[in-house]
């Protein structure tokens, strides 16, 4: 057994599933009867988790981003797993910044504060100032972070090729979710990625329709000293959203000033989603600041999610489904949605969605939680087997951490009228495009061709039609066996024929006195009619066709 091997890693993970008191590991390494593998309780499996450390947590995160996989129970509990971890001691970090560098540490900062702002799993944050004056932050990488990271998923896939190999394992697609992870994971251990995406949502961000861009900040890169282990950005100065003070004093209205704000969030995500298809995957509370000139800034960047056009169409699409609560379109989107062409009941889906959905159908738009709708909806889909791509669970988690971060924020917050004037015009864009005039001349050009061609094509179908050259492929249930009993039918008939020919011919012969010399000739085919005869009366009672 893998787990079983004396190596410290994995006797340690063997003790904290002890310590946690898993019944089925428990079972299986004292080497009792086990059957199929089961989760953990919610609450077991995030204890056993945070015991097993910081990689262990990113997987836990990462899993509260799979409702379509997990419970709602157990999304609910692993969302509140949190990075937290003691900060490396400076002496440790300088020695990797100066190893970064270019320049060495003197030359290229004015002032670097030991403490760090923020500690997480995999790096730790402080404020420094360039020697320019300008303000910054550090991101750097924890040290040696990464050979313990390297050793962890080592360990996991191997777990995830054994636990494969169970109904289990396909079940949950514990191979699947493993190689989510890895991809995951070593694109965190490389910062000039998520500065990369930095700058992509910088840039998306910096134009737009529906919000003024200047109100929403993403912070600027220093490309010059940024590296995969130090990511070097501008200082943004202000505090999480949920822990502004809104007050009269500053001039400022706290109910106009929390709708102003929860306005903004609403556009810049739904353009993020729905227009460009690229976006912050991770906007919890402490990713989203309120600076102190009354700019809303999102920070960190490296969990994002990409939807292609067509995915955005069926996801506009399932927003207004779920409006009008209508389970037979949720139904035909969820299929369009689905990875693979696995047969559904889609009957059984429809009634599904329906039951789930009736009790929302006495409350008002304003009652009703979307981002809850669509976990509902992703879970129906789990227990009707179908599956559904990875991305649809960030989708489902960055709209419920938006939805709940604007209503801790604004609790008199309306979902409805936020989202509708923006679906209006996605569906405005989705129907003529950002250039209507261009669109509509596109169209025109469609159907002029239509129309020329279509005369022609149906000219050329007559043709086939008339030529006989048209050929026709048509699948009917039965049909083999209708024509191997209809030639049996045509066989048995001409052999019929052929028996009677024979036995007419030889009675002609010998009833003829000038033919009396052909007597042998006569005998040959009345016992080669016979033979045939008797061979036919065999082959139908042998069919069982007799009636």
């Amino acid at each position: 057994m893998f787990l079983t091997q004396t190596v410290p890693r994995q006797r340690e993970i063997i003790e904290v599933l002890f310590r946690n008191g898993w019944d089925y590991m428990r079972r299986l390494l004292t080497g009792g009867k086990a059957d199929e593998p089961q989760l953990p309780t919610p609450a077991v499996l995030k204890n056993i988790l945070v015991d097993l450390g910081p990689v262990y947590v990113k997987l836990g995160q990462l899993l509260s981003t799979r409702p379509d996989l997990l419970s709602a129970a157990y999304i609910e509990e692993l969302s509140t797993l949190q990075d937290e971890v003691p900060p490396v001691a400076w002496a440790e970090v300088e020695v990797l910044i100066r190893k970064q560098l270019k320049q060495s540490l003197e030359e290229t900062f004015t002032t670097i504060n030991p403490v760090p702002v923020a500690a997480g799993s995999i790096a730790q944050t402080h404020r420094a100032t360039l020697k320019n004056g300008r303000e910054v932050a550090l991101k750097v990488q924890r040290p040696g972070i990464d050979i313990v990271v390297n050793q962890d998923i080592a360990l996991i896939q191997g777990i995830a090729d054994l636990v494969a190999r169970t109904e289990f394992g396909q079940t949950y697609e514990i191979k699947s979710i493993a190689e989510e992870f890895t991809k995951a994971l070593e694109a965190e251990l490389d910062f000039t990625r998520e500065a990369d995406y930095t700058d992509q949502l910088r840039r998306n961000l910096s134009e737009s329709r529906w919000f003024d861009p200047n109100q929403i900040v993403v912070a600027e890169i220093y490309w010059d000293l940024t590296t995969p282990k130090l990511m070097v950005m501008e200082w943004l100065d202000g505090v999480p959203l949920l822990s502004a003070s809104l007050s009269s004093e500053n001039g400022k209205n706290p109910a106009a000033e929390r709708k102003r704000v929860t306005t903004l969030l609403f556009r810049a995500f739904f353009q993020q989603l729905y227009v460009n298809g690229f976006f912050h995957a991770d906007p919890h509370p402490g990713n989203i600041f309120y600076l102190k000139d009354g700019r809303i800034a999102l920070i960190d960047c490296g969990m994002m999610g990409r939807l292609d056009p067509r995915t955005q169409q069926i996801l506009t699409e399932m927003l207004l489904a779920i409006v009008d609560l209508d389970a037979q379109r949720c139904a035909q989107l969820t299929l369009q949605l689905a990875d693979s062409a696995q047969p559904v009941i889609l009957a059984r889906l429809e009634n599904d969605y329906d039951r789930m959905l009736r009790k929302y159908y006495n409350l008002s738009l304003s009652q009703m939680n979307f981002s809850q709708i669509i976990y509902e909806l992703l879970q129906v889909a789990r227990n009707n087997k179908i599956r559904l791509p990875s991305n649809m669970g960030l989708y489902a988690k960055t709209l419920a951490n938006l939805e709940g971060v604007a209503r801790s924020f604004n609790p008199e917050l309306n979902f409805i009228d936020e989202i509708q004037p923006l679906l209006t015009d996605l569906f405005r864009r989705q129907l003529f495009g950002e250039t209507p005039v261009r669109s509509l001349l596109r169209t025109a050009l469609d159907l002029k061709s239509l129309s020329l061609q279509s005369p022609r094509q149906i000219e050329l179908l007559l043709d086939r039609v008339t030529s006989e050259t048209l050929q026709w492929n048509l699948t009917v249930r039965g049909l083999d066996s209708l024509r191997r009993t209809t030639d049996d039918a045509a066989n048995r008939l001409s052999f019929s024929i052929l028996v009677g020919s024979l036995i007419m011919g030889a009675a002609i012969i010998s009833s003829n006195p000038r033919t009396a010399e052909l007597s042998f000739l006569s005998n040959v085919l009345f016992a080669t009619a016979s033979l045939l005869g008797l061979w036919l009366i065999i082959s139908i009672l042998r069919s069982g066709n007799l009636r």
